[in-house]
């Protein structure tokens, strides 16, 4: 039977890139039914809603949503789209691997990277609880709570157990916020004593970041509330070469949206030369989370072997080529790559 899957393509470079990865899939040979529904900023600000009914009642339906990237004002207007989602579909794992991506040139080149950061996704400073005591003067509430700190402990350690890996660092900030943060590590803790079998380390924030430049290869897994997580996941993209080679997914035990991590890229939209890898190795992370294993692992191969090749990149990454010239690269790879049983 075939998957349905809420298409949200956004703005900007958003509906270039949704068009490539969505073929992309179709390529592999997954059973998908879209379900395009439109966002934009243009719609937000004329309806005032960060997420139109319409929006949620689609990924509630389908419980699988693959999103291009939607503009968020900085500094004033609407709420981030993406912080809407993760709060009204209590999606509180924020998942991002980040892996070399063969041919890809950075200055880690030498070096192998394959991490994955797990992020609490619905509150800490991202509550959003802010308020102007007088003028010139705000405060913001760091919300850290139990509940929240367990669900993504347990959550990550039981992926790595299922993923046989070795090492998970919760990371942090105790030493300063020994209340909020302290919780968390508390938490951290106490599932760690549940799966013997990995092993715990913890990092305070500045240091991590300090030591993933230095040494990335000897990161595993790493654990952390939602603003370090933001931060130091961006961090992590720039050691193998940017927002635009890395995934990202919003899981909740009722419904998971994929996306890519960049931006909208108003500056380079409808020129066809964005970069639609982000959102196909999130499309991978899709397939995965629906079972289609074969379809995913094609697609990963067939990305990574177009940038081994190296002769149909896009320009931010040093080539010359269209986002269609690198899409149909993908596809062509697709079709040249066996299935499992396949000589």
């Amino acid at each position: 039977m075939a998957h349905r899957v809420t298409l949200i393509p956004g703005d900007g470079i958003g509906p270039e890139v949704s068009e490539a990865a969505a073929m992309a899939v179709m390529a592999a040979g997954a059973p998908i039914e879209w379900e395009r529904v439109e966002l934009s900023a243009r719609i937000i600000e004329e309806t005032r809603q960060e997420l139109p009914e319409w929006v949620l009642e689609s990924l509630r339906r389908t419980r699988v949503g693959l999103k291009g990237p939607v503009t968020t004002p900085v500094g004033e207007g609407f709420q981030s789209v993406n912080v809407a989602l993760r709060k009204q579909l209590d999606l509180y794992v924020n998942f991002r691997p980040v892996r070399s991506i063969p041919g890809v040139r950075t200055r880690y080149s030498d070096t192998f990277i394959d991490l994955v950061i797990f992020r609490e996704n619905t509150e800490d400073l991202y509550a959003g609880l802010e308020h102007e005591v007088v003028r010139d003067v705000v405060t913001s509430l760091k919300v850290i709570t139990r509940a929240a700190s367990l669900r993504i402990a347990r959550y990550a350690f039981q992926w790595a157990q299922r993923n046989r890996r070795k090492r998970i660092h919760a990371v942090h900030k105790a030493n300063i916020m020994k209340l909020g943060d302290g919780l968390f590590l508390r938490c951290c803790r106490e599932v760690a004593r549940e799966f013997p079998d990995i092993e715990y380390r913890e990092l305070i924030v500045d240091n991590a970041a300090m030591q993933m430049v230095l040494r990335p290869e000897t990161f595993d897994v790493l654990l952390m509330p939602n603003l370090y997580g933001d931060i130091v996941s961006d961090l992590a993209a720039g050691l193998v070469g940017g927002l635009g080679l890395v995934p990202g997914a919003n899981l909740g035990d009722d419904c998971a949206v994929f996306e890519a991590v960049h931006g909208s890229a108003p500056d380079i939209a409808g020129k066809g030369i964005a970069n639609p890898t982000a959102l196909m190795l999130s499309a991978v992370l899709m397939l995965e989370h629906l079972g289609e294993t074969e379809a995913a692992r094609r697609l990963r191969y067939a990305i990574e072997r177009t940038y081994a090749e190296g002769a149909h990149l896009t320009p931010d990454v040093g080539g010359t080529a269209t986002t269609a010239q690198f899409t149909d690269a993908v596809i062509r790879n697709l079709e040249k790559t066996p299935r499992v049983g396949e000589s």
